[in-house]
């Protein structure tokens, strides 16, 4: 492959995993090390149960009915 390429699907990757939000637990574990860094990381279940409550008890954040 050549490098245009390359370049071009890591872009389109990162834009796939930002427009997913796939990457939020990257980003989560990089703020506790850079902000906080003697709090444990959780793992990424966690992460993810965590995140559902928050998103579920705020009103602003949109709510599941099911």
């Amino acid at each position: 492959m050549t490098a245009p390429l390359l370049r071009a699907l890591r872009r389109l990757r990162w834009y796939a995993r930002e427009f997913t939000d796939e990457s939020a637990y990257e980003r989560y574990v990089a703020h506790l090390r850079k902000e906080h860094p003697h709090t444990a990381v959780p793992d990424r279940r966690a992460f993810e149960r965590m995140r559902t409550e928050r998103r579920e008890s705020d009103p602003r954040q949109g709510f599941r009915c099911c």
